[in-house]
């Protein structure tokens, strides 16, 4: 709930600006980004369109069920 509060009131136009907000954020390509939860027990894939300012979850699960999926591509 943590991480949606914030991103529901975010305003990022660059990953850069994500990165700012959750230093351990992984910047990977085309506007995917992958977010640490609870103490990295859990990950976030994301991808962000910047221009629209909307944030579509890709994937939500442990940290081995994120080792079994591209992020880049799920």
């Amino acid at each position: 709930m943590a991480w949606y509060r914030e991103t529901l009131k975010a305003d990022w136009s660059s990953p850069n600006e994500v990165k700012a907000k959750f230093s351990s954020a992984s910047i990977l390509k085309d506007g995917r980004v992958v977010f640490n939860i609870a103490g990295n027990k859990y990950r976030l894939v994301v991808w962000i369109n910047y221009p629209y300012k909307v944030v579509y979850i890709r994937f939500v699960g442990t940290h081995k069920q994120y080792d079994e999926i591209d992020a880049q591509t799920i």
